[in-house]
């Protein structure tokens, strides 16, 4: 086995998942990435998982769905994928899912429109488990030949994977002598920016930029997160590896102005680019892009939460994503590169509990980014007054 595959698997498992002794775990993976798979299943078994369980993913059948389907079948999901996830919730498991599932690119040519509707592999229960904290959980980057071929084109296969990898290992920090050490002063260092935000209390961010003039509201029982998380029992886990953001959840009736996306977005294998997004009144009203748009628009059509915010998070520019300058058309690595704004269902733990009933709720969660140096974000207090948060990347708190 690749020492690199087996120390991923390591930090996966042992700081991301912190699988348990005699928990079940799910693997959500494309079927590019067996070897990674096989040697989280190791790990998992090595810290005494119960059983392992694969749910491999082959997206060129998504493919051929999104091509061939009868177009009334594209949203239809069976309900043993919502049941398999929660009843791995209410076995209080485990969830491990390589992202990106689906490789960027791999429906150019068909329909936009088309391929919005087909939401596989998301389902409707994903945030209900989350927000219910029954599983501890995380999101890591699955390097597949397929996905290496769209971060570095024109190159061969093989040189294209090892390209990615190492940028992989790189990001996620193990190329460091202790990962584990260098991802918990990470890990402390983004709480500190959390507690700060969270103790300034703003009533809306402002971000300007390049065809960017956006407000966003806050609620007054805002809660700012970072890093860790933790399940009902207690389980302290890190959601996503690597991490480089605060997040919180937005007022979803207060988002005026319009936003420019400063990466393209990944939407399960079709590539939005240039992406421009004006909001009233906390909905999005329009949305226009350079290359399919439709496939967003069929997205935030899917309930009446979708075309409104969930999440707004502010990334500083100590980002080692960020700093690579690559864009990997992967949200999990793209999210940590810039600060982003999500379409969708809100974390529950981001509000106070007397708020909760007021973030947004939906189907999907869809981050696209909107930040970078030449951004500037400013937090705007109660009273009306306005606090540099970040300018040319550096937190100004």
């Amino acid at each position: 086995m690749d020492d690199r595959v087996a120390k991923l698997a390591e930090l996966t498992v042992d700081v991301g998942a912190n699988v348990q002794s005699g928990q079940v775990v799910a693997v959500i993976a494309p079927t590019g990435a067996a070897e990674l798979v096989r040697a989280i299943a190791e790990r998992c078994y090595a810290r005494g998982a119960r059983f392992v369980d694969p749910w491999i993913f082959d997206p060129y059948v998504k493919r051929a769905r999104v091509e061939l389907a009868t177009e009334d079948t594209l949203e239809f999901v069976p309900h043993w994928w919502e049941d398999r996830l929660l009843q791995l919730g209410e076995l209080r498991g485990s969830r491990i899912s390589l992202n990106p599932i689906v490789p960027p690119g791999l429906l150019d040519g068909l329909d936009p429109l088309r391929a919005g509707k087909d939401r596989l592999p998301d389902v409707k229960s994903t945030f209900a488990v989350i927000n219910a904290r029954h599983t501890n959980w995380v999101v890591v980057p699955g390097p597949t030949v397929e996905w290496a071929r769209a971060v570095h084109p024109g190159v061969g296969d093989e040189e294209a994977l090892e390209r990615l990898w190492q940028q992989v290992v790189h990001v996620c920090r193990l190329d460091e002598p202790d990962p584990v050490a260098a991802w918990s002063r990470r890990f402390d260092d983004l709480q500190r920016a959390r507690d700060r935000l969270t103790e300034l209390r703003f009533d809306a961010l402002h971000f300007e930029g390049e065809g960017t003039d956006l407000t966003v509201g806050l609620l007054p029982g805002s809660l700012w997160m970072s890093a860790r998380m933790e399940t009902v029992e207690g389980i302290v886990h890190a959601p996503n590896i690597p991490t480089e953001e605060t997040s919180t959840a937005p007022d979803p009736e207060r988002v005026d102005g319009v936003v420019r996306a400063t990466k393209p977005l990944n939407v399960a294998g079709t590539v939005v680019r240039g992406l421009r997004v004006r909001f009233e009144g906390g909905r999005a009203v329009e949305i226009e892009a350079d290359e399919n748009a439709d496939a967003l628009r069929a997205r935030c059509a899917t309930d009446e939460g979708a075309s409104r915010l969930g999440e707004v998070a502010l990334v500083d520019r100590e980002s080692r994503i960020g700093a690579l300058g690559t864009v990997f058309s992967s949200t999990l690595l793209d999210e940590n590169a810039a600060s982003h704004l999500a379409f969708g269902n809100a974390y529950a733990i981001s509000a106070e509990e007397a708020y909760r009933d007021r973030i947004n709720q939906s189907a999907i969660h869809i981050d696209f980014m909107i930040g970078g140096d030449d951004v500037a974000v400013t937090g705007i207090a109660r009273d009306g007054s306005r606090v540099p948060v970040l300018r040319g990347g550096v937190w100004q708190i």
